[in-house]
């Protein structure tokens, strides 16, 4: 089956053309990067306005670069949830108008679902396995038996990763996003006998929360002489990062061997973090857990994730009326096909 799939979630506009759910003959995205930069974060209106500008291009610009026509599409895939209203609307409205012209199917997919799925672009990772799904918006872990099957097995309850990360640049003076400069800084930098606290890690449970490690943050800057220099800037990236990769880590592979699962899949935009893999490296270099990354472009917001769920849904007869609407909200256990 022939894809055009559609991302919209947030503050990138998306689409690829993906074959069969695996052959990616497509994959644009425009960022908003330096529209949302001077605010320190995204704007929700100025992002749909943007998705709103830059769509109808793309979607051309995906088809040509894939060197298909639209007679050559065979379905319609699109983020219909969860993330920001106003952005889903662009994507879903576009998705429903362009299947109804084409006279193609279209299917609303789940954007953390299409995290987790994304690393069957590369590899046939065996199922059952644990996703994690660690983003500006997200870090919830589930037991995946297989798309469309899956178990809540633990979620922030505050901050998501990358959330902590933007906030913690922001402090730092850094800029937008905060994640990417924290991570090159950690690199050059050593945290020394600074240590912020890992909330959450010695608990049962699976849930996270990176709000106290935000706010620890944010009283040690406080008690420094301002303005503060490179090197202490430095040191606090890395000392952040450290507590953060800590709790992820140990979390994850904690919730994995509990599950009796083997095969761990981590995605998202926090999945770029090199500190993040080259701990998950380490953590695993002796035993049988296997961690799998998708490629960074891959674990960012990307159209071509959108259509591995999507082609094995629309192949097995599941499709979406043109009543779906976009939803902020959305438990990803609610898609299970049972």
């Amino acid at each position: 089956m022939l894809l055009l799939a559609l991302e919209t979630s947030c503050d990138e506009t998306a689409a690829a053309v993906v074959r069969d759910g695996r052959e990616v003959l497509s994959n644009i995205i425009s960022s908003q990067i330096d529209l949302h930069a001077i605010y320190g974060g995204v704007v929700p209106e100025l992002a749909s306005r943007r998705h709103l500008e830059v769509i109808n291009p793309l979607v051309d610009e995906a088809l040509q670069q894939a060197g298909v026509c639209l007679a050559d599409l065979e379905g319609v895939a699109v983020t219909s949830g969860p993330g920001l209203t106003g952005a889903l609307l662009v994507g879903v409205s576009f998705a429903k108008a362009f299947a109804y012209a084409l006279g193609i199917p279209f299917i609303g997919v789940h954007h953390i679902e299409a995290h987790i799925q994304a690393i069957r672009l590369e590899q046939d990772v065996l199922y059952p396995f644990l996703g994690a799904a660690v983003s500006g918006g997200h870090t919830h872990l589930y037991r995946v038996d297989g798309i469309g099957s899956y178990r809540l097995l633990g979620r922030t309850i505050d901050d998501a990763a990358g959330e902590a990360f933007d906030k913690v640049a922001k402090m730092l003076g850094l800029g937008y996003p905060g994640g990417p400069i924290i991570d090159k800084l950690a690199a050059g930098h050593d945290a020394g006998n600074l240590k912020f606290p890992r909330p959450l890690l010695n608990r049962d449970n699976h849930d996270f929360s990176f709000s106290g490690m935000k706010t620890a943050v944010l009283n040690y800057i406080q008690k420094l002489p301002q303005p503060l220099n490179e090197q202490q800037i430095g040191q606090v990236a890395s000392a952040f990062q450290e507590a953060v990769v800590d709790v992820l880590t140990i979390k994850i592979l904690r919730a994995a061997e509990q599950e009796a699962l083997e095969r761990v899949v981590v995605a998202g935009g926090v999945a770029c973090n090199s500190g993040l893999r080259r701990r998950f490296a380490e953590l695993t270099a002796v035993g049988t857990t296997r961690v799998f990354f998708p490629r960074p472009l891959l674990c960012a917001d990307n159209a071509a994730m959108i259509a591995v769920a999507a082609d094995y849904y629309l192949s097995h007869g599941k499709e979406s009326g043109f009543d779906l609407n976009a939803v902020s909200s959305w438990p990803l256990e609610q898609v299970n096909l049972g």
